[in-house]
């Protein structure tokens, strides 16, 4: 179903730059942005993990660099029987992480120096674990395509933007209209696509993969309470240069913005916390 739900983003993602192509700059302007989308496609199936490490300043890091965080995918992965996946750290205050890659031989998750100060060993287990079940679940091709594509589809809009603003200046004010309602069609469209393209039921799945994984539904429990007050108070700045990016979060890192809404693919966490006490027999 996921690979399914890849291919219709990628041919949508090719038609909307052939029509905005024609809108803003005719036949050659169409033909110009086929050749643009065939581009991102290729890109966004085979780099869009590292395309979105990169928007959110990940680094690779090895056993000696987070020896705790490192031992602990290390030990979390040869239980579930998964490859061994790269393993990045964003330089954030902002306690978050997510999983990205196209399968689970090339996967990585990464976790802010945030998530790495407030939680504890075991709260931080559940947090991997949960990765790992994204990763074990193959969610993160369709999540981190559907990224980078809603990512594109927001640069496209400015793309457009900028061509109305350039025109000699017979032409600018309406081009400049016609960029500006492009832009503002665009983005809500982007985070449509998202939307549904992402069930919100992988986060439930993963969740429960992760209590099963981890040996305790409470640690994760914990966890996610912890992170939804951290970005409540501190949204992850990077993701909301990126707001796209947000669902590939396992808590929303826009919670505290003003986009959080728009770009929402994340289930109540009050839910997910309820689900997971229960999975422990209702025990704090």
């Amino acid at each position: 179903m996921n690979s399914i739900k890849t291919t219709l983003l990628l041919a949508s993602m090719a038609a909307l730059f052939m029509v905005v192509g024609h809108a803003v700059g005719g036949q050659s302007g169409m033909t110009t942005a086929l050749l643009l989308a065939v581009v991102m496609n290729v890109g966004a199936y085979w780099f869009s993990d590292k395309l979105v490490l990169s928007m959110h300043n990940a680094q690779a890091v090895g056993p000696n660099d987070a020896p705790e965080l490192y031992e602990i995918v290390e030990e979390l992965a040869r239980r579930a029987n998964l490859p061994m996946p790269a393993v990045y750290i964003m330089d954030d205050d902002t306690p978050n992480a997510f999983a990205t890659g196209r399968n689970p031989e090339h996967a990585a998750v990464a976790a802010t120096t945030g998530i790495m100060r407030i939680l504890t060993r075991e709260e931080l287990a559940g947090v991997m674990a949960h990765e790992l079940g994204h990763v074990h679940n193959r969610d993160i091709l369709i999540s981190t395509v559907a990224a980078t594509l809603g990512a594109a589809i927001t640069w496209l809009g400015h793309m457009a933007t900028m061509f109305g603003s350039s025109r000699d200046d017979r032409d600018r004010e309406g081009g400049g209209i016609v960029g500006g309602l492009i832009m503002m069609i665009l983005a809500p469209l982007a985070a449509t696509l998202i939307q549904m393209a992402i069930s919100r039921s992988r986060e439930y799945g993963a969740d429960a993969f992760g209590a099963e994984l981890s040996g305790n539904a409470l640690w994760l429990a914990r966890a996610l309470e912890k992170l939804e007050h951290g970005n409540r108070a501190l949204p992850l700045a990077s993701a909301g240069n990126h707001p796209a990016t947000a669902q590939l979060f396992i808590v929303n890192p826009l919670s505290g913005s003003m986009l959080s809404g728009l770009f929402s693919t994340h289930p109540p966490i009050e839910e997910r916390v309820r689900r997971l006490r229960s999975l422990a027999g209702g025990h704090r």
